[in-house]
């Protein structure tokens, strides 16, 4: 589900957190995530104003995928 903060997604209070692994000096190459009361909202760090939100469940399977290289061949 994509959502975009002019749309009323609550995003004031969030806590944004990015990975450790996110090795760009510049920061602008990662996925950021963040809890909410209704699931975790997801932004790429260059346009934070495009946020997804997704359940526990459907990010871990999200996460496992991107891990088994489910997306290599997308571009």
């Amino acid at each position: 589900m994509w959502h975009d903060k002019r749309e009323g997604v609550e995003t004031v209070n969030c806590q944004w957190r990015k990975s450790s692994f996110s090795t760009d000096a510049e920061g602008s190459n990662c996925l950021e995530l963040a809890a909410s009361g209704s699931g975790i909202l997801i932004r790429e760090s260059d346009d934070p104003s495009v946020i997804i939100k997704a359940g526990p469940t459907t990010l871990r399977s999200l996460i496992t995928a991107a891990k088994r290289g489910g997306f290599d061949q997308r571009a």
